[in-house]
């Protein structure tokens, strides 16, 4: 019996609030664009952002309230906000560290020639390009 008077009166309680919430919203006029250039950063902007208003007020206003130096504080963790299109080349102690590191992290590099070099030093000297072999038909690769 309890639990049906709290029901009852919770009704009742909405049925009012219902009741008063047009009549509220009919008594402001809905926001225009002289309203928000009186807008200061400390100004609510709750009544902007309500539906109802027109998008173009709605959107003066959020403009008006992200030029507030707050809202443009850079964090730190933007890592994509530098210029990536400017080169800068690395200096040559840089360069001389690397080379050094390569040395010392692939020792067996060492030992090996490089196959440039081995090219280089078997191949006979021509005058002029090698012919052009005639295709096979087959080899699969030469048909794609």
């Amino acid at each position: 019996m309890d639990a049906e008077s709290f029901f009852d009166r919770w009704e009742k309680r909405n049925a009012e609030r219902r009741a008063e919430a047009p009549a509220a919203a009919q008594e402001a006029p809905p926001p225009s664009l002289e309203d928000v250039a009186m807008l200061t950063p400390d100004s609510d902007f709750r009544r902007f952002v309500a539906s109802g208003v027109d998008e173009n007020v709605r959107r003066s206003a959020m403009k008006k309230l992200f030029a507030d130096p707050r809202f443009n504080v850079m964090d730190g963790l933007d890592v994509y906000i530098e210029d990536y299109h400017s080169f800068k080349p690395i200096p040559a102690a840089m360069l001389a560290a690397l080379t050094h590191a390569r040395t010392l992290l692939d020792p067996l590099a060492q030992l090996m020639p490089a196959p440039e070099e081995d090219a280089a030093e078997d191949a006979p000297v021509q005058d002029e390009p090698p012919a052009e072999e005639p295709p096979r038909h087959d080899d699969p690769v030469q048909d794609m």
